[in-house]
């Protein structure tokens, strides 16, 4: 498989992923974080002012082209901050939550991070739904489920309340009600929740790689392990493995994260103010599997992705 997956061409800095099937195009979308790896500013500028860039996939997922980025998003004038997508297909639409930050802040405190929910027909066309009210004003990092009776239910990060995952639940993807915490045990982000071989699966980057957690009933959360917290052999894959989204298909399941190959740490947020070898990030893929109850990622082992047509 080729690694790394995906470089952004403009400011190489591709983070957050999302991978969704376009229905109207029949083609792979990846939509993501466009973190400006290469641009001058103080501090943590880079990391703000960023639109979600978008590659696509003829092929199953083997290669990417760069495409640009979602426009018709902007709520106000200005430069703002657009972070980790999370995109939904539900009855004709697709669903987007995303992060939303006023500005180009140069620091981390102060700032509010507001939910934000979005549809569009075919992901491009965007329309304007709603600020979700969750359990705080710092909030990112959404991801949506179907419960097993019906509805649905988002986790995300809370930034304000110690870092850790809460959840919210909802009849019709429209109007939310905060269910409260749900993962507590360190502060963590990027959750992300998909069913895989008989077992609801929580992946959340702890930045010292991805901490695993799994449930029969989406309700309660057992840890099994790390994943991805090794250095991987490929190019661009000798670091921890961060903020990762999962596509499940039948029997297969892949997980797509990015790196920062450049950066000597094993995790937390230190190198974001330095430079630009330390900033760039890349995308690469690995197979999932489940062995003895237990998911399980060999990020160095050969396979080929072959990505199929969504239902």
């Amino acid at each position: 498989m080729k690694a790394p997956l995906f470089r952004d061409p403009i400011y190489d800095g591709a983070a957050d992923p999302v991978v969704i099937w376009n229905r109207e195009a029949q083609e792979w979308w990846m939509i993501y974080t466009n973190r400006r790896a290469t641009a001058e500013g103080e501090r943590v500028a880079w990391v703000h002012g960023t639109d979600l860039g978008v590659a696509s996939s003829r092929d199953g997922g083997k290669s990417w082209l760069y495409r640009g980025t979602l426009q018709g998003l902007d709520l106000e004038w200005g430069r703002n901050t657009f972070w980790a997508p999370e995109i939904y297909w539900h009855d004709g639409l697709y669903h987007m939550y995303v992060s939303y930050i006023q500005g180009v802040p140069t620091g981390w405190a102060g700032n509010r991070r507001d939910m934000m929910h979005y549809t569009s027909p075919n992901l491009l066309d965007w329309t304007f739904c709603s600020k979700l009210e969750l359990s705080s004003n710092r909030v990112i990092d959404a991801c949506i489920h179907e419960l097993p009776c019906g509805g649905f239910r988002m986790w995300y990060k809370d930034e304000e309340n110690q870092s850790h995952t809460y959840a919210a639940d909802s009849k019709d993807l429209y109007l939310w009600e905060v269910v409260g915490p749900i993962l507590t045990e360190r502060p963590h982000e990027g959750p992300n929740v998909f069913h895989f071989k008989g077992f609801y699966w929580m992946i959340v980057d702890e930045w010292r790689g991805q901490g695993v957690f799994r449930s029969d009933d989406l309700n309660t959360w057992e840890r099994t392990g790390l994943l991805l917290n090794e250095p991987g052999d490929r190019e661009d894959d000798g670091a921890i493995g961060l903020h990762a989204d999962v596509v499940v298909q039948g029997e297969a399941a892949f997980i797509f994260y990015f790196t920062h190959p450049g950066r000597d740490e094993t995790g937390g947020q230190a190198a974001l103010d330095g430079s630009y070898e330390c900033r760039r990030s890349s995308i690469q893929v690995a197979r999932l599997d489940v062995v003895d109850s237990v998911l399980v990622c060999d990020r160095n082992e050969s396979f080929e992705i072959e990505l199929l047509p969504a239902d």
